[in-house]
């Protein structure tokens, strides 16, 4: 009779006991918080509407050249579909920074459209630019709905270049009435890049070269087969998504102002799945040329772009 009496209250002490361990486990995982987002919302404005970009070619550019640059900018809006199914487009990737605006609040009805094309073939400002100098060419360009992109040539040494940055964005006050869709500001945003083949190719067009250091792999082929602007390509995207969500610098960033991470800067060296240091990640792969890339543009165009911080997943996505 004392065994059972012991055996039954041996029972229900445990029977309690797994009731609080299951409670205490419930109360634990409902205090969890939710993963935080990398990249913080500082209540700036973000692009949106109609947006122009405007392509000021300081330097000499081959006409061939300026093409895969063009045709870029026109594939982030395309409405074309790839002529086979299920295959990764650039407008496909671009897709990702909408959700930005859905996660502000805002409309996310940002369209851009290729406008001007401004040649400065002659180096009208020498051929080793300041940072002031960039801001003097970006304003050549429209400067109310849009975006102006200042693309120096392999032979123009510039502020900063291959030390510390391959391009950059930012904005400058308007020499006009107009602006961007922000009735506070007054100020017009400028993209500015590189051309890093003769310069300095290992720091800003890897995968495209053996990197300067780091991991030693086999540089791969370029997609359009000119390293310098395929490198420029990666570049420019990764400064469209970093400029139409943090705009004026008061967007989505994490870190300092001057310095920050931003939708494409917070996922680097990221191309593909399966992608580690000295490994971009499994691209595809063009039969006949032997080109790596992950993106299909306008006119049978391919494109490497870079992964882009995805705020849905807290996550870095890549096309393929």
């Amino acid at each position: 009779m004392a065994s059972f009496v012991t055996q039954s209250v041996f029972k229900i002490f445990l029977v309690i006991c797994l009731f609080q361990i299951c409670l205490a486990g419930r109360k634990l995982s409902e205090v969890v918080p939710d993963q935080p987002q990398l990249l913080k919302y500082h209540n700036g404005p973000l692009l949106s509407g109609r947006i122009t970009v405007n392509l000021i070619w300081y330097g000499k550019f081959k006409p061939s050249e300026r093409t895969i640059i063009s045709d870029f900018v026109t594939s982030l809006s395309s409405s074309t579909k790839p002529s086979q199914t299920n295959q990764p487009s650039v407008a496909q990737w671009w897709k990702t920074t909408e959700k930005y605006y859905h996660l502000a609040s805002k409309k996310s009805a940002l369209s851009l459209s290729l406008g001007k094309q401004i040649l400065d073939e002659n180096y009208s400002l020498g051929k080793s630019l300041k940072n002031k100098q960039i801001v003097e060419l970006a304003s050549k360009g429209d400067q109310k709905n849009a975006i102006n992109v200042v693309l120096t040539a392999s032979d123009v040494a510039v502020e900063g270049f291959c030390m510390s940055r391959c391009g950059t964005h930012g904005s400058a006050l308007s020499s006009s009435n107009g602006h961007i869709k922000a009735k506070r500001y007054s100020k017009f945003a400028y993209i500015w890049v590189g051309n890093s083949q003769t310069q300095c190719p290992g720091q800003c067009a890897w995968p495209f070269h053996q990197p300067i250091y780091g991991p030693q792999s086999p540089p791969l082929i370029a997609p359009n087969n000119n390293v310098g602007l395929d490198g420029m390509v990666i570049n420019l995207a990764s400064l469209f998504a970093g400029t139409v969500t943090n705009p004026f610098g008061n967007g989505y960033f994490q870190g300092p102002a001057e310095a920050p991470l931003e939708a494409s800067s917070a996922c680097p060296g990221i191309y593909g799945k399966g992608a580690y240091p000295g490994y971009a990640g499994n691209l595809l792969v063009d039969p006949t040329t032997g080109a790596s890339y992950n993106s299909h543009g306008d006119n049978g165009r391919k494109y490497l772009l870079p992964a882009l911080y995805d705020p849905a997943t807290s996550s870095c996505s890549t096309l393929v």
